[in-house]
């Protein structure tokens, strides 16, 4: 008789594991759990009036690199090619990205020339952060913070506005608790191996191998720099939720797991409620905290290593507006903590995909949420009224875009501990949990967001691998 895996958690981690285990040349029997009634976790589109497209999670995905073409791939796999909407190299999405510092929209620069040219809101063209990047010593630190590693390498105005900036859009924190080792790998390791950050990134981006096919190649040769797809993102956790059906994949939904346990044959019970599953093995892809509260007792030095990685809360405003134009087109503008404590950035949704706008088309643009005005308000147990949200949301717009009409439609949604912190000494954490997995051999392998990247890229790649090692064999490069 077959293996059975368990794979806890339905958004894309658990999905993409699941996926690759059903496209084994010998599959185990698959039972996906997931505790709502939906799959996709915070991939989650909403069609508004006049068909308009609306994002509460993620809303575009960045094909570069190995990992990139691999998604990519996995859409070609499951037939959506006609389905993908690129930002092409050339367009303004792509291009340009701004910064609202001092009350006021500053482009950030873009190639070789943009380095040499004043650059508001820096107070010297940016090249000079560059020499003393080049000039700079080696850190001989274990890890560090975003904000030392910047404020070291590239000045006190790079760290406190670009990189402060930078955290706040990608993990919605903060850049003097997270951990450059774990948030910006490829930074941590181009010091280490080159000494400069800059040379590394220049003579380290070795290619590793990647994965090829129609769609990867158009995406090379227009310079992609997102993409999405026509009926919103969520269309491809649906696309892989048919196809597990098809392959035989078990799906329980709006099943909690209550808890694991390991029996004497070393098989895992997995209780749900008011009946349970046995497994060979677990894939776990709920957050890590979820997972900590779930093992036995006997795995309570993992469950400590697990409960440490924390995450925050992060309010998404979708505003539509009609007949409103936006005074730059770009991809969208960050805000460092500096200037407002509770606005992380506007993301303007209908630069990059206008094809989304609906009929008749209205101006889309999203309102994050979140950083220490957020975490002050959850930390005394405040209630988040959508009223208190949407104003929050509104005046950002209206202040820092010129949108002051009301818009036509209004989305607001409070995602709880969304967004893991990859704080300093997240390496630690790992390494524990890896060492703990190992010298018990737990028939147990940890997938998600919780560990190695926080991008929709990153945790297709880390269900992938997590397939592999219960497949007996380790991942490609």
């Amino acid at each position: 008789m077959g293996r059975t895996v368990v794979v806890l958690g339905g958004g894309i981690s658990g999905l993409a594991a699941s996926y690759h285990l059903s496209r084994a040349p010998c599959p185990p029997k698959v039972v996906l759990v997931e505790a709502s009634e939906r799959l996709g976790g915070w991939i989650r589109s909403v069609r508004g009036p006049g068909g308009a497209i609306f994002e509460l999670g993620p809303r575009g995905i960045r094909p570069a690199g190995a990992l990139g073409a691999r998604t990519l791939l996995l859409v070609s796999e499951l037939g959506l090619d006609s389905e993908v909407l690129p930002v092409r190299g050339d367009h303004p999405a792509a291009k340009n990205r701004f910064l609202y510092v001092g009350g006021a929209l500053h482009a950030l620069p873009s190639g070789l020339r943009g380095l040499f040219r004043p650059s508001p809101p820096f107070s010297k063209p940016l090249f000079w952060a560059g020499l003393r990047e080049l000039t700079a010593p080696r850190g001989k630190d274990p890890d560090e913070t975003v904000h030392s590693f910047a404020q070291r390498r590239l000045g006190p105005e790079v760290a406190s506005l670009a990189m402060d900036s930078l955290c706040r859009g990608v993990f919605a924190g903060n850049s003097r608790e997270l951990s450059v080792r774990s948030c910006f790998p490829s930074l941590f390791q181009a010091e280490r191996t080159h000494r400069s950050v800059l040379l590394g990134l220049l003579l380290g981006a070795g290619q590793s191998p990647q994965p090829d096919s129609a769609l990867i190649s158009q995406a090379r040769a227009e310079r992609w720099s997102q993409w999405s797809l026509r009926g919103g993102l969520e269309t491809l956790p649906q696309a892989l939720n048919t196809h597990l059906t098809s392959r035989g994949v078990r799906i329980l939904r709006g099943q909690p797991v209550c808890g694991l346990s390991l029996q004497a044959d070393r098989r895992w019970k997995v209780s749900l409620g008011d009946s349970s599953l046995d497994a060979d093995h677990v894939i776990s892809a709920v957050p890590a905290s979820v997972l900590g509260k779930l093992l036995p007792a006997e795995a309570a030095p993992l469950a400590r290593a697990l409960s440490a990685i924390t995450a925050v809360s992060v309010a998404v405003v979708n505003l539509q507006y009609r007949g409103a134009r936006l005074p730059v087109q770009g991809f969208g503008h960050l805000v460092p903590s500096s200037e407002d404590p509770g606005v992380l950035g506007i993301v303007y949704d209908s630069v990059a995909f206008p094809e989304q706008d609906g009929s008749p088309p209205g101006l889309r643009v999203t309102v994050m949420l979140g950083g220490s005005w957020l975490q002050t308000l959850e930390a005394r147990g405040a209630v988040f009224s959508q009223e208190l949200l949407q104003q929050q949301a509104q005046e950002a717009a209206a202040t820092q875009l010129g949108l002051k009409e009301p818009p036509s439609h209004c989305l607001v949604h409070l995602h709880k501990n969304c967004i893991p912190q990859y704080t300093l000494g997240h390496w630690q954490k790992l390494e524990a949990a890896t060492q703990f997995l190992a010298s018990q051999r737990l028939p147990l392998t940890l997938a998600g967001a919780s560990y190695e990247g926080v991008a929709v890229n990153d945790c297709i790649e880390s269900g992938r691998q997590a397939a592999a090692r219960v497949l007996g064999s380790e991942p490609d490069s």
